[in-house]
């Protein structure tokens, strides 16, 4: 769905079903901006992976990074998810952290540990500059953030270099509960489900167990 002036919209209905079902258990005081941050993740995730040019997607998520390193003042009007995040009272240097962790998936060749180590902390810095939006504990949010994002990763990729590399971090993680207050309560139905996918060797989603799991963790936190 896109505006009258061509930019993507926001909202529920643009995540994944995982993002998508995690958001509803957010409470409606860091929905809008829970919302955003999914919606940024998704935004570059699309670059990435519609990327024909390696060096035109670079391109593309540089001008997200230059928008979190200037002020908000000189943002274009007209981009709904700018909009939104314009209304933010904190710093947002930190989400120029997402852009380079998506980036790095643009690396020619075989993904290592290491590349797929950057690419969750980068997606984890985003989750630790919504918990300072929230008041929350930045250190929590974003050991919580890098565990889902490297399941995440992991569920999407199809060559056996590039999984073993996944499978090797997610071993050495610990995926213990995260202490996260009722704002981060979809960060805390991510984490548990890519907690419990690592532990039965199923997808996210996979079967009533696992929105089992996200209900009981969204109402009553683990």
């Amino acid at each position: 769905m896109t505006t009258a002036r061509g930019m993507t919209s926001v909202g529920p209905e643009q995540l994944p079903d995982l993002q998508r079902l995690a958001l509803t258990y957010a409470p409606s005081a860091a929905r809008r901006q829970t919302l955003a941050l999914l919606s940024l993740d998704g935004r570059l995730a699309g670059i990435v992976r519609g990327a024909r040019e390696p060096i035109l997607a670079q391109m593309r998520l540089a001008w997200w990074r230059d928008r979190f390193s200037e002020d908000r003042a000189a943002w274009p009007e007209g981009e709904p998810l700018l909009a939104i995040l314009r209304e933010w009272s904190g710093s947002l240097g930190g989400l120029s952290a997402m852009a380079d962790g998506w980036e790095v998936l643009l690396t020619e060749g075989d993904l290592t540990a290491a590349t797929i180590s950057e690419f969750a902390a980068g997606r984890g810095e985003g989750w630790a500059v919504l918990a300072s939006e929230l008041g929350a504990d930045q250190a929590e949010a974003r050991k919580a953030g890098r565990a889902w994002a490297l399941v995440d990763l992991a569920s999407h990729l199809t060559s056996e270099p590039d999984q073993a590399a996944a499978a090797e971090l997610i071993a050495g993680h610990s995926f213990d509960h995260p202490a996260l207050p009722r704002s981060l309560r979809t960060l805390a139905v991510l984490h548990a489900l890519a907690a419990r996918s690592v532990r039965r060797g199923a997808g996210m989603l996979d079967g009533a167990g696992a929105v089992a799991t996200a209900m009981r963790v969204g109402i009553v936190g683990r």
